[in-house]
């Protein structure tokens, strides 16, 4: 036991001198799995762990409901009280920037006049009209565990599990079933916003129609969100996965776009690209029952990353099958944020730090976004890339060989999505296909020609070349003429206009480029 004490001492003095020695920037910057063992990882695990046991007492004791109306009207007021006072400044929520999900935090917090929802509860589950009603704050691990208890799930399950309701509301989210059920805004029923004016309106297809298509995408800058209705779907058991590993990449976008336009057994469709040639197609449809010697556990804090597990698959080349249990496939991702956490605890997947020190990952990625230094964020700006490259299908192969050819990142992550001609800010042309896909770019280029601002603009010329979008939570290096060529901004401006929206919020894309956000 001495010797132990004493190595443990003599661990920390040398811990201690390093920081003394390199300052505590360069480790943080440098070393930054220091952090996050020590720091992070705790500390994420006992704030999770608060949230869920507030979460739960709240809902079961039915008080959210009860409490909703108030909130609402305290931030009616809050607005009212704004624009008695001169509405001199523009208004944003009162959600620290760090706490977002995109990369960077935006430098209006410090300028705006900042509006506090405290909304972070479940409020109401309707099995007949298969509906859930939640808060914006609610993420998406408290709302399926809520529906899960229940017997229920929805159509569309972003994979990150600290996504939150709101974020995906006024942003956008799009998971494996998209192909089937589109993106987040179209299983939405109806909004709960609060406008410019102080005044609550609910907002649906049928009621204030206007509003209800403009929410999507606009990035808070219509109104405070205070309330979304959700459709919901019975949950099963399983997800009977199938593996299709395919060393061409002709031949896996041939794969890839014949699972995506099956009419049956093809619930979940999902690729991901480990090299020009290296691809796994994956096909899923939900199921109560399964093989046992075919059950994969894939959440159990021991097992391995998601996409290493995948990556396995290329090691053979026949179709091979899962069950994996329906919770554990929507959170797949979670655990290695992708494949992110392997840049920032490199050994994080070895199967001896999994077993030991699984269960308490990953780190929140709003915490490790509070603590970047200038160094890193710089770092994370020039040889970094976080990109949801929305391409039609029959693009796609295009997009990989830019993306081969200018970023060289790999893995990349292939969700296919069908875009509604639905009016708003990203809808398909009315004379187009409607099947799109996503290529996720997570990670760090290896591509000779890769630079932060000449490469990602030549994407972004591609996307608007080919009728495409870009996720609004990433950098865009667009200007706003280009950015508006992107998105139909007709509707928007016309709300915006109506509603008085200029006074109170920036455009959408003065909210969300690159110069606004550091």
């Amino acid at each position: 036991m001495t010797v132990l004490l004493s190595l443990g001492a003599a661990g920390l003095l040398s811990f201690v001198a390093f920081l003394y020695m390199k300052g505590t920037e360069h480790v943080m910057t440098h070393h930054r799995w220091i952090f996050v063992c020590f720091g992070l990882i705790p500390v994420s695990l006992v704030y999770g762990v608060l949230l869920k046991i507030r979460a739960y007492i709240v809902f079961k004791m039915n008080s959210a409901p009860k409490q909703h109306d108030r909130k609402v009207e305290q931030i009616s007021k809050q607005i009212k009280d704004w624009r008695d006072s001169g509405a001199r400044e523009k208004l944003c929520t009162g959600r620290a920037g760090w706490e977002s999900m995109s990369l960077r935090q935006g430098r209006y917090k410090k300028t705006f006049r900042q509006i506090q929802l405290p909304l972070y509860d479940v409020l109401e589950i309707d099995t007949e009209r298969r509906v859930v009603r939640a808060e914006p704050m609610v993420t998406m691990k408290q709302l399926l565990s809520a529906l899960n208890s229940m017997g229920w799930t929805m159509p569309i399950v972003p994979e990150l599990d600290d996504l939150t309701v709101g974020g995906l509301t006024s942003g956008s989210g799009i998971e494996v079933t998209s192909h089937k059920c589109g993106l987040w805004q179209h299983i939405c029923e109806s909004y709960e916003v609060v406008l410019p004016n102080g005044e609550v309106k609910q907002c649906s297809k049928s009621e204030n129609s206007d509003i209800f298509y403009s929410v999507p995408w606009s990035c808070g800058t219509i109104g405070f969100v205070t309330a979304v209705e959700i459709r919901i779907i019975p949950i099963k058991k399983f997800i009977r996965l199938e593996y299709f590993p395919v060393k061409s990449r002709q031949e896996a976008i041939q794969l890839f776009e014949e699972q995506v336009r099956r009419d049956e057994g093809n619930e979940f469709v999902e690729g991901i690209v480990f090299s020009r040639d290296e691809v796994v197609v994956m096909v899923g449809s939900q199921s109560d029952t399964a093989e046992p010697d075919k059950i994969n556990n894939i959440g159990n804090f021991y097992k391995p990353w998601y996409y290493s597990h995948v990556e396995s698959k290329l090691n053979g080349s026949e179709r091979t099958v899962e069950y994996i249990p329906t919770l554990h496939f929507y959170f797949r991702h979670s655990k290695g944020i992708f494949w992110e956490m392997k840049d920032i605890l490199p050994f994080g997947n070895n199967v001896v730090f999994r077993h030991l020190f699984g269960w308490a990952i990953p780190p929140k990625i709003s915490l490790l976004k509070r603590t970047q230094t200038e160094g890193l964020r710089r770092l994370y700006t020039e040889k970094h890339m976080v990109q949801d490259i929305f391409v039609p299908i029959d693009r796609l192969e295009g997009c990989l060989q830019l993306m081969h050819e200018e970023v060289q990142l790999y893995p990349l992550w292939l969700c296919p999505f069908t875009l509604s001609s639905e009016p708003g800010l990203c809808h398909a042309p009315a004379d187009g296909d409607n099947l799109y896909v996503d290529v996720g770019a997570y990670g760090v280029p290896k591509s000779s020609k890769w630079h932060y601002l000449e490469s990602v603009k030549k994407v972004e010329q591609f996307q608007r070349d080919c009728k495409g979008f870009q996720m609004s939570y990433a950098d865009t290096h667009q200007t706003k003429e280009q950015f508006r060529e992107m998105f139909d901004h007709s509707l928007y401006d016309k709300v915006r206009q109506e509603l008085g929206c200029e006074d109170a919020f920036p455009e959408v894309y003065d909210k969300i480029s690159q110069a606004a956000r550091r």
